[in-house]
């Protein structure tokens, strides 16, 4: 093993390379932040002690321990008798469906790597990230939100060099197979040999500022520390249910819906189509006691709440993240929740959950003003000007590295400490307060957009000379992307013209710009690039003016 840094080495499993620096394994063991189990592992366990036991809630379906474990040793071992192998990647492109659930849990049994992919990608999104992480197999809808994905899939997987299997869900399955027909080509047979703890288990794509996503890397007990964490700090345990708005092709939404459940006995209610009212509807019906989403879930669960009179009794616990949370908007749901903490929290897809928000009854002060309490992670600021610096963090929860490796170069100090690119400060000792990002990408309704890569594709428009995407706040989003154009030959550039030119090259939808300032040109320092930060300042001061 080469040595990088100071007690950095690199592991191979399985056909993966992952950093291991074995001093801070050691003391994540002896903490009890890695369990060295596998949620299979749980899962067998779960089986065994309350088979009826409901772990998943998707709409009017209740999936128990016992049909949960016994679909998912079938689909492992149709998987098996397809060649697949430990260490071969599994994608799934589901929205919050229960058959998601089995489809992890299938995977974490056969040893295969998860590759949890948003429903929103479309065409070249879906052609990359299948191509570079090697899957070999695939779990589609049919359709979802009026997008037929057996159509897309038919257009994709020609161009790929190793194309995978598709498997569809819910729907005619066109030229693939079904789900059913192929779940039922395995057996329920617990012969599979045990899963290392330290493997990789899922690698989950991050926008970056190269424009170019990134596939992160967790293992069974980099995840394993982030839920021990959330059991202890957020109650999340056999009497929690948790609701679940967020996309389970997060890492939110993945640990919530996958893991929780067979780790601490908590109870998955999924939510596939947002909607507020039904939000709130099921939160009441189902007696959920957490929840976790962006800032636009608690603005509009708030405001539904309120028109239908209910104060959410059985809510315990609303954790907000993902884009900027006003502190208004804090005061006021924990006013009008009155049982329920509602604070703000930090984290991201390489190290979940660095702080847990301020839980404590009564603390609205820090629930709203700062974005929580640091957790397990050890953190440091980097180049502090005037108590601000870049936020560093090392953790037992962190990703074990990139998948490709040169992305590692400056993602990590010699210690270890991954850079967030986030700005912020320490305040009263333990808790972080964000200021800032210096990471170009912006967060809209939860899901993260890298500029460059939209910015890579307008600038091939033949009536676009320039252009830059910022992002701005939004009350709805959270932030909404709008790019700044300096356009050629006078030519009146506006939101559908740029619309038609990304969708024609299979963009997917949430990242169109939704608005447009045209521009003589673009501000920019003495080595050319364009200062974004100025036409965000500017464009945020002229809205305040206009009233």
């Amino acid at each position: 093993m080469s040595e990088i840094g100071q007690g950095i080495a690199r592991r191979e499993i399985h056909g993966w390379s992952i950093r291991h620096n074995a001093a801070l394994a050691a003391q994540a063991r002896t903490r009890g932040w890695w369990l060295d189990t596998t949620i299979a592992e749980a899962a067998a366990k779960l089986n065994r002690a309350e088979p009826e036991r409901v772990v998943a809630i998707d709409g009017g379906h209740r999936l128990t321990a016992a049909k949960l474990y016994a679909d998912a040793l079938q689909l492992a071992d149709a998987m098996r008798r397809q060649g697949l192998k430990a260490g071969d990647v599994v994608s799934f492109m589901l929205p919050n469906w229960y058959e998601s659930c089995v489809v992890y849990l299938a995977a974490s049994i056969a040893g295969l790597v998860v590759n949890p992919l948003v429903t929103a990608y479309r065409n070249a999104e879906l052609r990359f990230m299948l191509d570079d992480c090697r899957s070999r197999m695939i779990f589609i809808p049919s359709s979802f939100r009026k997008h037929d994905y057996v159509h897309m899939l038919s257009e994709v997987c020609p161009t790929l060099p190793q194309a995978p299997q598709v498997i569809v869900l819910r729907g005619d399955s066109g030229p693939f197979v079904s789900y059913d027909e192929f779940r039922a080509s395995g057996e329920a047979v617990d012969n599979f040999q045990r899963v290392d703890p330290d493997s990789v288990r899922m690698v989950l794509y991050s926008s970056g500022t190269t424009g170019r996503p990134k596939g992160v890397l967790h293992t069974h007990n980099s995840l394993n520390a982030d839920i021990v964490q959330l059991h202890e700090r957020w109650s999340c345990d056999a009497h929690a249910r948790f609701f679940i708005p967020s996309p389970v092709s997060h890492i939110g939404g993945s640990i919530y819906a996958f893991e929780m459940p067979l780790l601490f006995r908590v109870t998955a209610v999924l939510l596939d189509i947002w909607d507020a009212e039904v939000a709130v509807e099921t939160i009441v019906r189902e007696q959920c006691t957490h929840t976790a989403g962006a800032t636009p879930f608690l603005q509009q669960i708030l405001a539904a709440a309120k028109k239908s009179g209910s104060r959410l009794p059985s809510m315990e616990l609303f954790i907000c993240g993902g884009a900027s949370v006003p502190p208004s908007l804090v005061r006021e749901a924990s006013e009008w929740f009155e049982k329920c903490v509602v604070t703000r929290v930090y984290g991201s897809t390489e190290v979940p959950t660095i702080t847990v928000g301020a839980v404590q009854p009564g603390d609205v002060a820090h629930a709203a003003e700062t974005d929580g309490e640091i957790g397990y992670a050890e953190v440091k600021l980097a180049d502090v000007s005037n108590g601000e610096g870049e936020i560093w963090a090392r953790a037992p929860q962190m990703l074990v590295g990139y998948l490709r490796q040169e992305d590692e170069a400056s993602a990590f100090d010699a210690d270890g400490f991954f850079r967030s690119g986030d700005l912020g400060r320490i305040q009263d000792g333990k808790y972080i307060v964000i200021s800032g990002r210096k990471k170009d990408i912006i967060i809209r309704h939860g899901e993260n957009i890298s500029p460059k890569e939209v910015e890579d594709v307008l600038v091939l428009h033949p009536d676009i000379g320039e252009v830059a995407i910022v992002g701005i706040p939004s009350e709805r989003t959270g932030e909404m992307a709008c790019a700044f154009v300096v356009a050629r030959n006078d030519a009146q550039l506006t939101v559908a013209a740029l619309a038609e030119f990304l969708s024609a090259r299979a963009v997917a939808r949430y990242k169109f710009p939704e608005r447009v300032e045209l521009r003589e040109s673009l501000p920019k320092n003495v080595t050319g690039k364009v200062l974004k930060h100025q036409l965000r300042n500017e464009l945020v001061e002229s809205d305040k003016r206009a009233g």
